[in-house]
């Protein structure tokens, strides 16, 4: 039980963040989470780890998830969930089955006073205390983006796609491999750590020589120790290389700098301007060196050079970033801990007794849940 606990008349909400690759969780109004663990809980049936995320039918994903939120409560927090609130970050577009199962489980089987789903853009932005933006949420699995203007999300012109830190590993191991260094040694916690530690986002010239087969000389080489086993080098060539695929150009125009133009474009005229100079870039997948001036460089020349573009984003245009309060990854999680302390957790949370009466989750695509009375 935290310490502070004892001196306040109300138990504070919990606040979790569940991504696919990791996990935040802490108490509300504290600015860092207690803990981000990976996504993996130990199954009480064989003892072996697992993904969350990994299951074949929905009973095994109950049973899943019962584990792991028992070890969030009873090994990370250290407190009771029975009678507390909690606060979900959620994506908007996530699967109903993952907020109906997570939902059937705090209710049922630990007995949690209530649970609110705040949605993961806008609560991210709620950190910079600004009404306008376009959030860039760049995970492991894909990454989205997200129009706000005046608190409300546009979501006609949501944009995603499925690339993110597992594509960056993917290809992060094929440039390695093509160095000659063995497979066995590059497991997905080696890769991770050398694409935090050596890699970085190159500028646009560079990109383009090297997109022209005309490489510039390349950064300096790396060694990098895996404990024990073996030291490797790390290229400079792979160093650079490594996050292009957030840039690369097809027919498609799905690169990352695209999808933003996308989402801009898809909202009003007049919302158009503030947005372009209300960029928001969160996600464990953009803490990297070099990504913020390389976007901007790249906004800029789509805008300049291409047709489309220059037709539609009338007169000069600015596009302008704002910087995260702490750590990119946890901003969300910040957001929702920042929900947590306010009145919201108690007017807008779904309570038990409603959950027991009706046993599903209100959703906003649903009609039931939106219908206007009268």
């Amino acid at each position: 039980m935290p310490l502070y606990e004892t001196v306040m008349q109300e138990k504070p909400p919990v606040v979790l963040d569940i991504g696919t690759a990791y996990t935040k969780l802490g108490f509300a109004a504290e600015a860092y989470p207690r803990k981000i663990i990976p996504t993996e809980f130990i199954s009480s049936t064989n003892g072996e780890s697992k993904n969350l995320f990994n299951y074949e039918n929905l009973l095994e994903f109950y049973d899943q998830m019962v584990d792991f939120l028992q070890m969030i409560f009873f090994k990370y927090l250290l407190v009771s969930p029975k009678d507390r609130k909690v606060v979900i970050v959620e994506n908007v577009y996530g699967q109903t089955v993952i907020r109906e199962t997570l939902a059937k489980v705090l209710f049922r089987h630990y007995e949690v006073a209530s649970v609110l789903y705040v949605p993961s853009h806008m609560i991210a932005l709620s950190t910079l205390a600004v009404p306008n933006g376009v959030i860039v949420d760049m995970g492991y699995a894909e990454t989205t983006v997200m129009p706000v203007f005046s608190g409300v999300q546009i979501m006609q012109a949501f944009q995603d796609q499925k690339y993110g830190g597992r594509d960056i590993h993917e290809v992060l191991k094929c440039l390695l491999l093509k160095e000659g260094i063995d497979s066995h040694l590059l497991t997905e916690e080696v890769l991770e750590d050398i694409k935090v530690r050596t890699c970085f986002i190159t500028k646009l010239s560079r990109a383009h020589a090297y997109a022209e087969k005309n490489p510039p000389q390349a950064p300096p080489d790396v060694l990098y120790p895996i404990a024990d086993k073996a030291i490797i080098t790390i290229p400079g060539h792979v160093r650079e290389e490594a996050f292009e695929i957030f840039f690369e150009e097809n027919n498609d125009r799905d690169s990352l700098p695209h999808l933003i133009l996308k989402a801009i474009l898809g909202c009003p005229l007049d919302v158009r301007r503030i947005l372009c100079e209300n960029i928001f870039v969160v996600g464990g997948s953009s803490i990297v060196m070099g990504l913020l001036p390389r976007l901007k460089e790249e906004l800029q020349y789509l805008v300049a050079n291409d047709k489309e573009y220059q037709k539609r984003l009338h007169g000069d245009i600015s596009f302008k970033f704002h910087k995260c309060l702490g750590r990119a990854n946890i901003a969300a999680w910040l957001g929702a801990s920042l929900c947590a302390s306010t009145d919201l957790v108690n007017s807008r949370s779904l309570t038990k007794e409603a959950y027991m009466r009706f046993e599903r989750v209100p959703d906003w695509i649903c009609l039931d849940d939106n219908r206007v009375n009268g």
